[in-house]
């Protein structure tokens, strides 16, 4: 029975093993069947023998006159501008140019378009070869160049942060500077940040002046280490770094249409096609918001190292909560525009060095790639224009605050737009811009404002007058918000670096209020007092009569001569009732401010000019509307009494009162029908005696006039019920401030 049961095992094992043989034949019969198959693929593709035959080529191989070299090096040219290269190609060619001196080395950089990403390892073996001195400073110059244009394209840069140290060795090199400062500036951590660094830059600035390049890195480094940069920076600073893709924006461009947006790049934003090769203004193509992707790649050993939650990941608020403090800020922080989510982790970790490196974004989105664009532009370009602009809007909705690049490309578009291009994206985003200095606001906004006001349709005044009165209202709520708890520092609460006192805030409100004026007054004029411009006028000046009471600004200006009178003579009511309610309101926060100076011993900024300029409009608007006294002599409007027979008008000095008002003809007409439905003939006077009076009054504000019933409650005071004038109707003073 043994031996049987040792048989029966030695059979099985046999069995087994020539199972497993056949199964090993069989599998390595495929293996080989695989190989067989890729050889002759690799031996029928001219691309991948080209690849091979760089990866493999000896240092000291001729390059002129040599067929196969050039016959190669065509082959691998003609993929990267159509197709791209991929990951492994990039590594390949980019090592073999560097390791080059002469043409071919520009050569193969410029056809060096990544078809996905760029591997980090090639990128830190290329900054190595920058210690050779065989390579010329304009080929260092090129592959920086093309190592910014790719730079949201490398795969990871955990490696290239590792050897900060080493990059920031050639910022003393004079033409490299620019662009190693740029670099440095993309791959800066709190970390990099060392005295001794600091100290060289600022040596730098002493021989080399106030360069843009330098004044940017060094303001990263002051947010990041205050305590090391005590150098004052400037308030406004131009772009620092320039755009440096040109050599390869069309190619790039070309090579992500045909890959159907297969690339994951943000590289995206800033390429254009040059599509008339005589012109030399640049296009704007692809002004997309780039999609999220973290900075940290899953598998890098800096984010096993450490807890890292990717951002694109982030899809609800409690998400949110959990992963507050692990959430790794994208390599594109243009990306944040797309999610509400970034967005409130942006505004909740207040990171100064975030908002710098998101306004280093827009002002290369909105200076380079839109604010130079030539004029033929096309109709996917500007849909992508209108998609980032109106993404733009909405970021700085929530956000509460505008950005200062968005602020500076505005001052400079305002002076070469037509008033037609994106005309609601950029009344908006201009609506949005800070408090800005009453010595550079006439230059900055007011100048290119009146050159498009004057001499476009009624349709853009009214939309110019909008976008004023929500700017205005935009400051007084943040002064409302941040004045009495911070002394008024707008540094505190913008990512800018302007401090503003509480008395150069009120300087620009004034002259913002006082420029409306300007343009209220001539643009009634030049459109002949249109209804539609009044109201959006008339809006305005509702913001402006509270900005005491409402918004706690010690200040009130009133409304030209040039506002006041076409409200007043509107022959639409509502004008007249909104007229009404403004000057109440001027009442109230003129005698609260008076109250409050008396109790406080407090020194407003509200002049006695201005409590003169209300009383006479109080005066005059009472005299028309209700004592019926117009154009008589001691009247601030006085027409002379052969002019006013010649009109042959009965009783001109009561065309503007609360009956004959053009605003009010239809409703006294109406009164009367349902007063004296028999009478055949119209007498109007006939309302003012009595009670029909009041009466008319009751029908009059139960017509929706509350402003005009506020006024009419407040201004005006009986003087004597007894006495009554000539129309019956008691005679009534109005009650100055």
């Amino acid at each position: 029975m043994v031996a049987t049961a040792n048989l029966s095992r030695s059979d099985l094992d046999s069995s087994s093993g020539s199972d497993l043989s056949v199964s090993s034949r069989t599998s390595n019969r495929s293996l080989r069947v695989v190989e067989k198959e890729r050889r002759r693929n690799e031996a029928g593709d001219p691309f991948l023998l080209a690849l091979k035959y760089f990866s493999e080529v000896e240092a000291g191989t001729p390059r002129i006159g040599n067929d196969v070299l050039e016959r190669n090096l065509v082959q691998v040219e003609r993929v990267g501008l159509s197709r791209g290269l991929p990951p492994e190609a990039i590594s390949v060619m980019l090592d073999y140019a560097m390791s080059l001196r002469g043409m071919i080395c520009v050569r193969v950089l410029k056809f060096l378009i990544p078809a996905t990403v760029v591997p980090q390892e090639a990128v830190v073996q290329a900054v190595a070869w920058l210690c050779v001195s065989k390579i010329a400073i304009s080929t260092q110059v090129l592959f920086l160049r093309w190592l910014l244009t790719v730079f949201d394209m490398i795969d990871s840069k955990d490696n290239l942060r590792a050897i900060y140290g080493f990059i920031f060795h050639f910022v003393t090199e004079e033409n490299l500077s620019p662009y190693i400062c740029h670099l440095l500036y993309l791959l800066t951590r709190r970390e990099s940040v060392r005295p001794f660094r600091v100290r060289k830059l600022l040596d730098l600035q002493t021989k080399m002046g106030r360069q843009p390049f330098l004044f940017h890195l060094l303001s990263l480094y002051k947010v990041f280490c205050p305590e090391l940069v005590t150098l004052a920076l400037p308030s406004q600073m131009r772009s620092g770094f320039k755009n440096h893709n040109s050599t390869w924006k069309a190619a790039l461009s070309a090579v992500q249409k045909r890959n159907n947006g297969q690339v994951s790049s943000d590289i995206s934003l800033t390429l254009g096609v040059k599509h008339k090769t005589n012109s030399r203004k640049r296009k704007y193509h692809h002004l997309e918001v780039p999609s999220l992707s973290s900075s940290v790649q899953r598998n890098s050993p800096s984010s096993s190292s450490r807890k890292v939650f990717p951002l694109e990941q982030l899809h609800t608020f409690p998400q949110l909560l959990d992963n507050l403090h692990c959430i790794e800020l994208p390599s594109q922080m243009g990306s944040l525009l797309g999610s509400s989510l970034a967005l409130c982790y942006l505004d909740y970790v207040q990171d100064d060095s975030a908002f710098l490196r998101l306004n280093f974004w827009l002002g290369h989105a909105l200076h380079e790639e839109f604010l130079f664009c030539s004029g033929d532009r096309g109709s996917g370009s500007s849909s992508e224009a209108l998609h980032l602009l109106n993404r733009l809007l909405s970021t700085q909705h929530f956000l509460q605050e505008g950005f200062s690049s968005t602020e500076g490309f505005l001052y400079k578009f305002l002076n070469v737009w037509d008033g037609s291009l994106l005309r609601p994206q950029i009344l908006g985003l201009l609506s949005d811009i800070p408090v800005v200095p009453s010595s550079c606001i006439n230059q900055l906004l007011f100048e290119p404002l009146v050159q498009l006001f004057f001499t476009s349709t009624l349709f853009f005044k009214c939309s110019v007058i909008d976008c004023l009165n929500n700017m205005l209202l935009k400051w007084l709520t943040w002064h409302s918000v941040y004045a009495l708890e911070d002394g008024l520092d707008i540094s505190l609460h913008s990512h800018t670096p302007m401090n503003m006192s509480l008395s150069g805030f009120m300087d620009s409100v004034v002259e913002l209020v006082r420029f409306v004026g300007r343009l209220a007054t001539v643009g009634l004029q030049l459109e002949g007092c249109h209804s539609l411009l009044l109201s959006f006028i008339l809006d305005f000046y509702e913001t402006v009569c509270d900005m005491f009471l409402k918004y706690g600004l010690p200040m009130v200006v009133m409304p030209p001569v040039g506002v006041f009178y076409p409200a007043l003579f509107a022959t639409d009511p509502v004008s007249v009732d909104r007229l009404g309610y403004i000057m109440y309101r001027y009442k109230k926060n003129l005698t609260s401010a008076k109250c409050q100076q008396k109790e406080t011993k407090q020194v407003f900024h509200i002049s006695r000019q201005t409590y003169r300029e209300f009383n006479h409009y109080l005066s005059f608007m009472v005299s028309c509307l209700w004592n019926s006294k117009m154009f008589l002599p001691g009247m601030a409007i006085e027409v002379d009494q052969e002019l006013l027979s010649l009109s042959k008008v009965a009783k001109p000095w009561t065309s503007f009162d609360l009956i004959h008002h053009p605003a009010f003809l239809g409703y006294a007409l109406d009164f009367h029908h349902k007063c004296w439905p028999e009478r055949k003939e119209i007498d109007l006077n006939s309302i003012k005696a009595g009670k029909q009076w009041d009466w008319y009054l009751e029908f009059l504000f139960s017509q929706g006039f509350q402003g005009l019933q506020q006024f009419v409650q407040s201004s005006i005071t009986r003087r004597s019920v007894a006495g009554t004038n000539d129309q019956g109707q008691g005679d009534r003073q109005p009650t100055n401030s």
